[in-house]
């Protein structure tokens, strides 16, 4: 890695961080708290591309997982991969290669391109790993995990507008051309 890259990946961790300062909304009937940091790993994915994408977010979970309270809520340390909110987390880095990968696949990438993939593919692949995890350790059944998870998707379409626009508008600044954020 060059140090340009190196300093991508280190900017994306902090700014996953940052959105962890943005309080959660606690929901009663489900522990996995509302937060911004999702809106973190959809900007990781199609700022910086699938490799750069997935180390800022395997950095930022090594940060959390050494005991920086960066998750939203100030929380922070191992015991967070033990939670319920554990397969949410640890899909951060599968997401953000997946949609890098997707995206650098296009010749040109145009709004619509980004917001269906950040919809489909991004959201999909957080609900697909998180929801399991969520039942799993809290002992409950996968469908009753999957509605208490619906209360999510207008919030997390929301995100995915927001960093499709954001996405759309930084590719063409020089500091995140497209080369650097191909696969």
């Amino acid at each position: 890695m060059n140090i340009r890259e190196i300093t991508h990946v280190a900017l994306f961790a902090a700014i996953m961080g940052a959105l962890g300062f943005l309080p959660p909304i606690f929901l009663s009937f489900t522990p996995v708290p509302i937060t911004m940091q999702t809106l973190g790993v959809l900007l990781a994915g199609g700022i910086l591309g699938a490799r750069l994408g997935a180390m800022s977010q395997i950095v930022f979970l090594l940060l959390v997982a050494a005991g920086l309270p960066l998750l939203s809520g100030g929380r922070g340390g191992i015991g967070v991969f033990f939670g319920p909110s554990a397969g949410y987390l640890l899909a951060y880095p599968i997401t953000a290669f997946c949609l890098g990968y997707i995206q650098s696949r296009l010749k040109k990438l145009r709004i619509g391109h980004i917001l269906l993939i950040n919809l489909t593919a991004g959201i999909f692949i957080i609900y697909l790993i998180g929801i399991p995890v969520q039942a799993f350790i809290m002992n409950i059944g996968l469908p009753e995990a999957i509605k208490m998870s619906l209360v999510f998707l207008p919030g997390d379409a929301i995100k995915a507008t927001l960093a499709s626009l954001l996405v759309y508008k930084l590719q063409s600044y020089p500091i995140f051309n497209r080369n650097l954020a191909s696969y």
